[in-house]
């Protein structure tokens, strides 16, 4: 798709990998939940590897399952190594240690969100995390009241790569979907864009490289903090509905 000169009415921005540093924020997270999901070392190298983590480096491999995937989903992968769990309380128990981590931003924000407001760009966050996590990030930062609209995967849309959550923001932005750009780190987040006829914008702020996301991509960008200089201008928008 050629963007060139395209007529942008908004962005919308994934937020793991992509608002906040992928490895920065959930590695360090990671290697405490397994190692205390472990019941001994090797154990604790099964769960990492189902998850697709590389215990030893304390970083996500560019082909694991929770760079993109949902609670659910991981839940499901690490759920029949841990035979002594059920699945509502190990999710239960990812949610509440998750909560404690404090995202490391990938840029200034709050000066991208400026400089994407006075381009008269709409801006909001579609996550595959939950919202109530992604509330407590963003308000922590003080993000939240930052964006026209922010949506989980439990927010009623759907999950990434499914465009559901594309299209709900679309809707209530009234705009068509090829005037919004999906910003995001992981080919979900890229072939959500395509599935929803947005713009498809991929970060290098994820485990993926740039060999990774480019077949999927309009553009591959270092960070958010090149959106500015990338984006052509744009037209004004309609303010969304309030968050769900």
């Amino acid at each position: 798709m050629d963007v060139t000169g395209r007529d942008l009415g908004a962005v919308l921005l994934d937020k793991d990998g992509t608002l906040f540093g992928f490895q920065e924020t959930w590695a360090p997270w990671a290697a405490g939940l397994l190692r205390g999901l472990g019941r001994d070392a090797a154990h604790v190298a099964r769960l990492a590897d189902a998850l697709g983590y590389d215990i030893a480096a304390e970083r996500f491999r560019r082909d694991s399952p929770a760079i993109a995937g949902t609670l659910g989903e991981q839940v499901a992968i690490l759920l029949p190594l841990l035979p002594d769990w059920e699945a509502e309380a190990l999710g239960a128990h990812i949610r509440r240690t998750s909560a404690e981590v404090e995202p490391v931003p990938a840029a200034d924000l709050p000066a991208l969100i400026a400089a994407l407001r006075a381009r008269g760009l709409g801006v909001g966050v579609a996550t595959n995390d939950g919202i109530g996590p992604a509330r407590r990030q963003l308000e922590g930062l003080g993000l939240w009241d930052a964006f026209d609209w922010v949506a989980g995967y439990d927010s009623g849309h759907g999950a990434k790569p499914e465009a559901g959550m594309l299209l709900a923001y679309a809707e209530a932005a009234g705009l068509p979907p090829e005037r919004v750009a999906m910003v995001g780190d992981s080919t979900h987040d890229l072939a959500a864009a395509r599935a929803a006829g947005m713009v498809a914008v991929g970060v290098l702020t994820g485990p993926a490289e740039a060999a990774d996301l480019a077949p999927h991509a309009d553009a591959v960008l270092g960070s958010v903090a090149d959106l500015p200089d990338w984006i052509d201008g744009g037209a004004g928008h309609r303010t969304p509905s309030p968050r769900r």
